[in-house]
This record gives structure tokens, sequence and C-alpha cells, in this order.
């Protein structure tokens, strides 16, 4: 599957990031849950920027799972936008101990 990007709110429709920029991502990181067909089958919640802080990052250059860096460089400033990103783009067959099961669909 890969990244499934569903737009909330179009950003300026120019300005994307470049590979290795520095981006700035406001987010809430759920499991998915095919049972839950309201709020994009977000099912439990296993992290928050707004529970840690602001979250920056080099993007498109590894340093974060492979959904962020694919569906990110398709973002414009100031868009606000549901990624579900299938296990193989997220942590894979490790899952993420203690919060992500191995192959778990993401839906950030």
């Amino acid at each position: 599957m890969g990244v499934t990007k569903t737009i909330l709110r179009n950003g300026n429709g120019v300005d994307r990031p470049i590979k290795g920029d520095e981006v700035i991502i406001d987010y809430r990181g759920c499991l998915y849950d095919p049972s839950r067909s309201t709020q994009y089958n977000m099912g439990k919640q296993f992290d928050s920027s707004q529970d840690r802080g602001e979250f920056k990052t080099p993007i498109g250059i590894g340093k974060v799972i492979r959904g962020w860096d694919e569906g990110v460089m398709n973002m414009t400033v100031g868009e606000k936008c549901i990624l579900t990103i299938s296990g193989d783009y997220a942590y894979g067959d490790r899952g993420f101990p203690g919060l992500i099961p191995p192959n778990s669909t993401l839906v950030l």
C-alpha cells in the first residue's frame, strides 16, 4: 500500500520541502483500526507531538519512517492531512516494542 494522503486543509500549493530540509511536524500517531468507521480508522494512540512538544526533523533522508519521508515530501507549507502508512513503510516486521505491533498500519 505505501502511503495514502487525505487532505484536511490545503497548504499554499507551492512550497514543498526539498530532500534534507528540516521540517516541523505536528502529529498524532495511532494504530489503524478497521473496526472504527470514523476518525480515519484511528485506533489506539501511541505518540503525539502535543504530548512531547515540537517535532523537528530533516525529511527525505531516512531519519524517520519511510511513510513520513514520502508523505511529508508531498505536502506544502500549511497543509494539514492524514497519512495512512502501511506496515512496510512504517516499522515493518520489527514493530516498535511496547507500542507498535509488527507490520502495523499507522494513521498519522
